[in-house]
């Protein structure tokens, strides 16, 4: 028999029997962490067009009122995992699994939300969800990566169909059978092209609120009596097959089942400190350093090379025209730090882009492939070395290994309490801002979704507002 035979209701049977185990140490804490991080994204995406455009779809094709689509009042279930999937990873700043490279709170988490609300379910039961429904997701990119992404797929919906259907199979009370014909379903909805590199489209911010939704879908086709194939991940026509390759070498079944239940992959999830893509953030972050450290002024900079892996070095637009392009560059994203010493939000907006010394300055950075930050990715790292080369022949290098906010790196309390001020505080102000935090700290419900999501609303007609100035 294949090692791998049998893995999608190996999955099934983890899923159905985790819910009457406890979770680690620790694990708890981690999630509220990832909520928090994840809502306040969720809040400052709200506000713009891209949410906008989706919540009119939303509420055309799926009306209701059963749960909250944050920034649009009530939804339906499937609507508000649409809407809300769509806002987590719609300025970037969604944290992530790097071995993975997805990120599954903008996926899972939309999803117990919706039918958390929805269900009445108590909070203790939204959290056992989230953290199967992660914990998969993070899994399953893990087995395929980096064979999926070079097969020009974008792991987040990916894996992350599958984690929302195993989260909504655990609120909607499936059976082991039923879960594993949920998953089989998932898989044909399993889907998102990285195309939207080429010119940022903004189809990418749509793809977790898409895996959201369909989660959904197929936890309740599969109750309704619906069959999928109970081989869908390890078949040779099943998930792995068609986005990775062949076992063994472009996927390893050994990813999703090593230690499952016991070993919770979760709990090493990273947190943007800045909200553009993460394969840009070790350079940021030696960029940074380099500032940091010596007096640079930009215009005695001859040149910047950055030396990291190969999928961050195809990051190297430099169209600027809208914030996503911007976003997923890298030759910007340096410019930008050794420019102005940080990279937040602002920096992102249209007069920030139209900055002539930034410009400059980006036109200046090289990005090639190093072979030892191939390597170490992404199983050891998400390494940059990058170096500064002045007009006077000087040079001042930094190597990044694990960029700031990876476990091996990892942002404090505190900080995560920082970054979600900066980025709820423009949209909602700081007393709702206050209240959001102690609410996701505590977490003893979902009523923070319907308090947010008043406060954005009514702050937006106070002040005329219909998108963010970032946007």
């Amino acid at each position: 028999m294949d090692a791998h035979a049998g893995l999608t209701r190996h999955v099934a049977k983890w899923i159905v029997e985790q819910q009457a185990r406890p979770l680690p140490a620790g694990l708890d804490h981690h999630l509220r962490r990832m909520t928090l991080d994840a809502v306040s994204g969720m809040v400052a995406s709200s506000v713009g067009p891209v949410s906008g455009a989706v919540a009119r779809h939303a509420a055309a094709l799926y009306p209701g009122d059963a749960a909250t689509a944050i920034g649009h009042g009530a939804s339906s279930v499937l609507g508000a995992a649409l809407v809300n999937g769509t806002n987590g990873h719609g300025i970037e700043s969604d944290e992530g699994y790097t071995p993975g490279s997805m990120h599954p709170t903008s996926v899972v988490l939309p999803t117990v939300f919706a039918l958390g609300q929805s269900l009445g379910a108590d909070a203790g039961r939204v959290r056992i969800a989230a953290a199967i429904g992660m914990e998969l997701a993070c899994r399953i990119a893990a087995a395929g990566h980096p064979a999926t992404r070079n097969r020009h797929f974008h792991n987040t919906p990916l894996g992350g169909v599958f984690g929302a259907t195993a989260a909504a199979a655990v609120l909607r009370g499936l059976s082991e059978t039923e879960t594993a014909h949920a998953l089989g379903i998932a898989g044909s909805h399993a889907g998102g092209l990285f195309e939207f590199l080429g010119d940022s489209a903004e189809v990418k911010r749509f793809h977790p609120g898409k895996a959201a939704r369909d989660g959904i879908a197929a936890a309740d086709l599969a109750v309704a009596g619906l069959t999928g194939p109970t081989t869908v991940l390890e078949g040779t026509d099943g998930y792995f097959a068609a986005y990775a390759g062949s076992v063994g070498e472009a996927w390893f079944p050994e990813r999703v089942t090593d230690g499952l239940g016991e070993q919770w992959v979760v709990l090493k999830t990273y947190v943007k400190p800045y909200p553009c893509c993460r394969h840009l953030h070790g350079a940021i972050d030696g960029a940074l350093q380099l500032r940091r450290e010596h007096e640079i002024d930009p215009a005695d900079i001859a040149a910047v090379r950055v030396e990291t892996f190969p999928i961050a070095a195809r990051h190297t637009g430099t169209d600027l025209d809208t914030i996503l392009q911007a976003q997923l560059s890298l030759p910007y994203a340096v410019a930008v730090a050794l420019t102005r010493g940080a990279v937040t939000l602002t920096d992102f907006e249209p007069a920030a882009r139209d900055d002539a010394a930034v410009r400059a300055l980006m036109g200046r950075v090289s990005v090639t492939v190093d072979p030892d930050a191939d390597a170490a990715y992404p199983r050891s790292g998400r390494p940059a070395r990058t170096t500064v080369e002045f007009t006077s022949g000087r040079t001042r290098t930094t190597w990044v290994q694990h960029p700031y906010g990876e476990p091996a790196n990892p942002l404090s309390d505190e900080a995560l309490e920082d970054k979600v001020r900066g980025l709820c505080e423009p949209v909602v102000g700081a007393a709702a801002t206050a209240d959001l935090i102690t609410a996701v700290r505590a977490f003893e419900g979902l009523d923070f979704l319907a308090d947010v999501d008043r406060a954005i609303r009514s702050r937006a007609l106070v002040a005329g507002r219909t998108s963010t100035p970032h946007d």
